[in-house]
């Protein structure tokens, strides 16, 4: 890869992806619409990508190896894009969701059986019905959105596409700025209690760092198609709660969850994803329980 574009992905695990890029000698262009500013070292263009005539006019006559796209939420994004980079590049990976096989979010979906990790057989975009969208206000739910934004990438490609199904990102400190650890920390630690579900069920986790090597991986690779990105070992609420609690010396008070709503990653329903694919092409996963104890700590610190 000598000439990489990435959408998005100035924060977090968007970073370290960065960081790999420019480390392996590649030129790396970052494209967002000027809230953010990217890492040094990179080319920087200014676009909104729900501008479909700015969007192109701002990438006028750059192609590139690899788009890693970090901020494709809908069909429509996909449309435009999949129009756009029709023929400036080798290899498109989009950065997706494990919320893609939540079945809470489509009627088309059906619960995984407890022990049963989904694959990424249970939602394929080469079928998925998508549903006309006019406009790019026009509301989607997230997950729905990322399945039919895999899905427009997927049908009649106009080149190489990879979707990256990433489990929940977990990073210590200030690198998470969506402080999901940083709330069970904080709760853990000053005796406050965690609400959870009766009968909490494990769930899939990813290390920030670890799920920017894979999209790394990806973008370097040959094969196509959606690749479940998860570290090995699954995880209940409680059983996070009690890594926290190895860590602040304070045991978790847990309340039940009265009306349905809980603490993020508590979940009434096995949701766990099998990273069997992404494994036998080669990528070797951490694990979660040996990764996590650091994780907590630098949220403590910070």
């Amino acid at each position: 890869m000598r000439n990489v574009c990435v959408i998005g992905g100035s924060r977090y695990f968007g970073r370290h992806l960065i960081e790999l890029l420019r480390a392996s000698g590649a030129r790396v262009t970052v494209v967002n619409r000027g809230s953010t500013a990217p890492p040094d070292g990179v080319d920087h263009v200014i676009a909104d990508r729900d501008d479909e005539d700015g969007f192109s006019a701002a990438l006028a006559g750059r192609t590139f190896d690899v788009v890693l796209d970090q901020v494709c939420y809908r069909p429509q994004q996909a449309a435009i894009a999949r129009r756009v980079f029709a023929g400036r590049t080798g290899r498109y990976v989009m950065t997706s969701t494990m919320e893609v096989y939540d079945p809470a979010t489509s009627d088309l979906l059906r619960p995984s059986r407890p022990g049963v990790a989904v694959t990424e057989r249970s939602v394929d975009p080469g079928v998925w019905p998508v549903r006309p969208v006019h406009t790019a206000d026009e509301a989607v739910d997230y997950a729905e959105g990322k399945r039919q934004a895999e899905a427009v990438f997927t049908r009649d490609p106009v080149f190489p596409y990879v979707s990256v199904r990433s489990a929940h990102v977990l990073g210590g400190g200030a690198r998470d700025f969506t402080g999901r650890l940083a709330h069970y920390v904080r709760r853990v630690a000053a005796g406050e209690p965690v609400v959870i579900h009766r009968d909490p069920f494990p769930t899939s986790f990813v290390n920030d760092r670890e799920i920017a090597e894979l999209l790394y991986w990806a973008a370097g690779a040959e094969f196509t198609g959606p690749v479940n990105a998860c570290s090995d070992g699954e995880l209940s609420v409680t059983e996070l709660c009690s890594l926290v609690a190895a860590r602040v010396g304070r045991e978790p008070v847990y309340q039940v969850s009265g009306d349905g709503h809980a603490s993020p990653y508590s979940f009434d329903r096995y949701y766990a994803m099998d990273n069997g694919r992404a494994t036998r092409l080669g990528f070797t996963f951490s694990k979660a329980a040996e990764w996590l104890p650091d994780a907590i700590t630098e949220s403590l610190e910070a």
